[in-house]
Order: C-alpha cells, then structure tokens, then sequence
C-alpha cells in the first residue's frame, strides 16, 4: 500500500504543471479571474505587430511592388522622425510611405488639398489631392489607432494626371494596410 501512496504522491506536483501547460495559447481574459464588473473591453487592434515593430521598405514583397508597377527596391529614409520608404520608377513616378507613430489622422497638416475620407482595409484613411493644380501628386493616409498613421505618398514624374496619382496611392495603401496593427 505505501508504493501506489508514493505514486500518488510524485503525480500531485504534475497535475497543476499540465494544466498550466493546457491554457498556453490561450488568452487569459480579465473576466476569467476578476468578479463581472461589466461589458469586456473591446479587442485590441493590436493583433499584429506594433508600427514600431515594422520596416516600411518590408511592407511591400515583390509580388506587391510589381502590382503597383515598382520596378526598383525602396530606399529607407526619415522624415522628421518618422521612418519611410522611397520607391522610384525613373522617369514615371515615386511612391514614399512613411511610418509616423507620433500622429494619428486628427494630427496632420492637411491644409492643403482636397480631403476625402475613405476606408482601406479595416482602417480609416483619407486621400488628399489637390486636383486644381494638377500637379500630379496624391497622398492616402491611414489611421492607426489614434496616434499613429501611416502615409502613403505618389508623385508623377510628369507633374500632371492627379487622377492616375490618386490611382497608385490607393492601389500602394491596399498593397500594405493589411500588414498594418
């Protein structure tokens, strides 16, 4: 009788092990260990990678940069402090998108151009075109979260045809608003 109580003994340490082992990969939510204080909070948006954590000469593969008709590599850069990626198709047009973790929509110096709201993916954007001046260039901005944004900017080399600008811009951002938090 004292073997099957000393097995009985080496396996109690063992259980809670397995279940510790068993709730990995699950999410511990608050309501799981705290009294029904009310409605759960609503999912983070942070299911992918932070922006922080993101290249922005990576958000486009080479499958992507061929769809937006980018035959060449992107060239990291900053702007102001705010990390980006230059893209140039000599003698057609450039694409820079940039990663600013400092301001959201709300935030940006859209003083000039015309504002239309729109939605790319699961993220609220904006694209700002000033069509008057025809000056070829477009931006599609993207809200992340309320304090970050990412910046899709296009520029043609022709300085001329905003629509085709507004075009690539909006092709670019769909290319990378789904690799975005």
């Amino acid at each position: 009788m004292a073997e099957p109580v000393r097995k009985l003994l080496l396996l109690v340490p063992v259980v809670p092990a397995l279940v510790v082992l068993a709730a990995c990969g699950r999410p511990v939510t608050p309501k799981a260990v705290a009294a029904d204080d009310g409605p759960e909070p609503a999912p983070s948006s942070a299911a992918g990678p932070a922006l922080a954590d993101l290249d922005p000469c990576a958000l486009l593969s080479p499958s992507d940069r061929s769809s937006a008709g980018l035959t060449e590599l992107g060239k990291p850069k900053t702007i102001g402090e705010a990390r980006a990626c230059d893209w140039t198709v000599p003698s057609t047009f450039g694409v820079t998108v940039t990663l600013d973790e400092t301001a959201g929509l709300a935030n940006l110096d859209l003083s000039h151009g015309t504002r239309t709201k729109k939605k790319v993916g699961a993220h609220q954007a904006l694209q700002v075109a000033d069509k008057k001046a025809a000056a070829g260039t477009c931006a599609v901005l993207l809200g992340v979260g309320a304090s970050a944004s990412v910046q899709v900017d296009v520029s043609n080399a022709s300085f001329s045809d905003t629509t085709l600008a507004c075009s690539r811009a909006t092709t670019v951002a769909g290319l990378v608003e789904p690799k975005l938090p």
